[in-house]
């Protein structure tokens, strides 16, 4: 096979975006534009991917640092044509692929229909039909053959040309060593005064070397200068992830009001209401079902769990048959095991709980090794912080933990123990035995509230 080059333009200054951050590093279903383009390049296995970099350069390579790729410096930003130039030295023999780092929607198979129509010595234009083509290049053909005679930029158009609906998206396939000779011979004169790459068109064309177009949904050519744009995208991103998970089984209640940030597998027969958020690798059993608000992120849930409204899980395993909250936490390094129970207002943190134990209730659990059939009361909390350092909780199998306990860590309540209500347990509370701490409680006689002074 020929070999391949990629080169991701991505010099770009973004003025139009308003922020500091560099464009190409502005996020669509959380991931960076330019992070985008370059999986959908490396995914093709290329000989070489060059990235041409400029504005905000070296936050750019800092962020991507461990990416195996040449990195070129665009200093003078002098338009595509100039920014192509300077990754010449990189390219050696074969096709080149063009892309752009603000332009992160483009799916693989159009691509490959591109590269196969570039084989062989042609070049090959990505070309789109809008129903408004202001502010793009348009596609010139000859009126008789059809055949692509040039690209002419809006600003140099005729009003002849204008009204022409098929446009250039900038993605084009094209044998290197033609590339090298047509773009020594570029020139700036033009409205601009800048080197376009789509001026190597009409070189092709006096050279003889065949020109074919591929179309492409707009969607995936569509460019990011503003964050209208950037919206817009992540608008159509959000439909194809919801559209794929359907596709595979999932019913989601509202399409519209659902976000993937990540990569998600579903089992069967899933449901997920509105406003719901997963974040990057989610993995849903059969039978889960989400309710409205909640946010997960880096999950693995079990079959049939329930997940009520407005929860947030973060970095946790929770096995089959649980019900999480509404308004329950669950953050990084938590298990549940079976059949659990985290109720409304529950925060679990870097903790383990046995199959079928319950903590219901407005409680913090952190640290811990909860046991299998433990029921936690409302308001109970691991004081598992002294102020330098964190330390453990043991809860034995079914033990019962009164409302309103504080458990200091470190401490270990023993299999079948029970915790009286609103106790404060400081050293280890035996197995199969109540254990309470409370302060004996008074009536004062002829006592009065203080009233207010008049």
């Amino acid at each position: 096979m020929p070999m391949l080059n990629v080169v991701i333009l991505a010099a770009g200054q973004g003025t139009r975006m308003r922020s500091d951050l560099p464009k190409v590093l502005h996020t669509v279903g959380g991931k960076p534009l330019l992070q985008h383009v370059y999986e959908l390049a490396a995914s093709l296995r290329p000989d070489s991917l060059t990235v041409v970099y400029g504005h905000g350069g070296e936050r750019v390579r800092r962020r991507f640092s461990a990416w195996p790729v040449h990195w070129v410096e665009q200093v003078r930003q002098l338009g595509t044509g100039h920014a192509v130039q300077q990754a010449l030295p990189h390219l050696e023999r074969g096709q080149v692929l063009i892309l752009y780092g603000d332009v992160p929607l483009l799916r693989k198979p159009t691509v490959l229909r591109l590269l196969e129509a570039g084989a062989g010595g042609r070049l090959a234009l990505l070309t789109v039909e809008l129903e408004d083509p202001t502010g793009y290049g348009r596609i010139v053909r000859d009126p008789d053959t059809g055949q692509v005679l040039r690209i002419v930029e809006e600003k140099d158009a005729t009003p002849e040309e204008k009204p022409i609906r098929e446009v250039n998206t900038g993605i084009l396939a094209v044998p290197v060593e033609a590339l090298k000779i047509w773009l020594g011979r570029l020139n700036n004169d033009n409205a601009q005064g800048e080197y376009y790459l789509t001026d190597i068109i009409a070189m092709a064309v006096a050279d003889g070397v065949p020109i074919e177009t591929v179309g492409a949904d707009p969607d995936e050519v569509e460019g990011v200068n503003n964050k209208r744009q950037l919206a817009e995208l992540e608008r159509v991103w959000q439909r194809r992830q919801a559209g794929a998970l359907m596709d595979q089984g999932v019913t989601l209640r509202d399409p519209e009001r659902f976000d993937v940030r990540g990569e998600v597998e579903a089992g069967r027969d899933v449901e997920i209401d509105p406003n719901v958020m997963l974040e990057g690798r989610v993995r849903l059993g059969d039978r889960v079902r989400i309710g409205m608000g909640a946010v997960i992120r880096d999950a693995e849930i079990g079959s049939d769990v329930e997940i009520l409204p407005y929860s947030v899980i973060d970095g946790v395993r929770i096995g089959p048959g649980c019900r999480i909250g509404p308004f329950a936490r669950l953050r990084p390094e938590t298990v549940l095991a079976d059949h659990v129970h985290i109720g409304n207002f529950v925060e679990i943190k870097k903790s383990c709980v046995g199959s079928g134990s319950k903590i219901n209730h407005l409680s913090y659990v952190g640290d811990s090794e909860v046991g299998a059939g433990v029921n936690i009361g409302a308001g109970t909390i691991t004081c598992n912080y002294d102020g330098v350092n964190k330390h453990r909780t043991v809860i034995g199998d079914g033990a019962f933990i009164g409302s309103d306990t504080q458990l200091v860590a470190p401490v270990r309540v023993g299999e079948g123990a029970t915790i009286g209500a609103g106790s404060t347990i400081t050293r280890d509370a035996p197995a199969g035995k109540l254990t309470l701490s409370r302060s004996k409680q008074v009536t004062v006689e002829h006592w009065q509230r203080p009233q207010k002074k008049s």
